[in-house]
């Protein structure tokens, strides 16, 4: 018997010695790449300074091309993440100051993301490498189910989130292999021209938006001059009033969904190709720069 509980012990502590081990490197691996996403890129990445920065989700990430703006002298930089909510594009734009970052203006996506104040799992996985070592990451996570599982247990993290931050990204992290992500000034162009594209809104109703409210305050604080824009949908959308709903509720928000409706202009009905995205940033320069 003592034998066993001896051999017990001994398993578990190689498999607590084994946590704590891997947990250190992974975090390690995180924190030394800086050309996987942009997330990283901010946090490891050396300060920049910006005329213009875009946020918000793939809408905005596959909306905004970038050489447009710096063909006009606007130094800009699009750090729309696919799958990214108002909760992370808030969370983000904290960290991009507290970097060291700078911008004078910021153009958000605000649309379908405010539709509820909810986040991404994706995009939240991102930023849980630096659960324990960023205190801001900390705090604006520490009421997240699992939060103290998530930050006292080793290694925990990188399992429940293996399909983002598990052995293959950490694999190619620590090679640095180069992605997508942050080519093109970080816009991502989508091609073809989408078939039977439709779009359901009848459930969507804007909210009163905690995220959006704090992306206003970080801009004040820092002297950001902000601009929000709704962005298009493709014809065939269902109960494109919520577009109008949205600016009832936040006046200073743009409505351009309807700026590009044909729809040999988009990829999909929620996301323009990049003939769409570039004739949509042109009208954006030619009205607000």
């Amino acid at each position: 018997m003592n034998y066993f509980l001896r051999h017990i012990l001994i398993i578990l502590g190689i498999v607590v010695v084994s946590a704590f081990a891997l947990d250190f490197i992974y975090t390690s691996v995180y924190k030394s790449e800086s050309q996987r996403n942009k997330i990283r890129y901010v946090l490891n990445g050396k300060p920049e300074q910006y005329d213009l920065i875009i946020l918000g989700s793939s809408r905005a990430n596959n909306h905004f091309v970038t050489d447009l703006f710096e063909k006009k002298g606007i130094k800009t930089y699009n750090y729309g993440m696919s799958g990214s909510r108002l909760q992370e594009t808030a969370l983000f734009l904290q960290l991009f100051f507290e970097k060291g970052f700078k911008t004078k203006k910021a153009i958000v996506e605000v649309d379908l993301n405010i539709n509820s104040d909810g986040f991404s799992d994706g995009t939240r996985a991102s930023f849980l490498p630096y659960l324990n070592s960023e205190k801001l990451v900390s705090s604006y996570y520490d009421t997240i189910p699992n939060a103290f599982e998530l930050k006292n247990i080793p290694f925990y993290r990188y399992i429940k989130y293996e399909a983002k931050i598990g052995f293959r990204e950490m694999f190619f992290s620590f090679y640095k292999r180069k992605t997508s992500f942050l080519a093109n000034g970080g816009f991502y162009a989508l091609s073809g021209v989408g078939k039977n594209m439709e779009y359901d809104l009848t459930s969507y109703k804007p909210k009163r938006n905690k995220s959006y409210e704090l992306i206003k305050q970080i801009c004040k604080k820092y002297h950001v001059e902000l601009i929000t824009v709704t962005t298009p949908m493709c014809s065939n959308t269902k109960n494109s009033e919520y577009f109008n709903q949205v600016i009832q509720l936040y006046p200073e928000i743009y409505n351009l969904e309807n700026v590009i409706n044909e729809d040999k202009y988009f990829s999909s009905c929620g996301h323009m190709n990049e003939e769409g995205a570039r004739k949509f940033t042109n009208y954006i320069i030619n009205k607000m720069f």
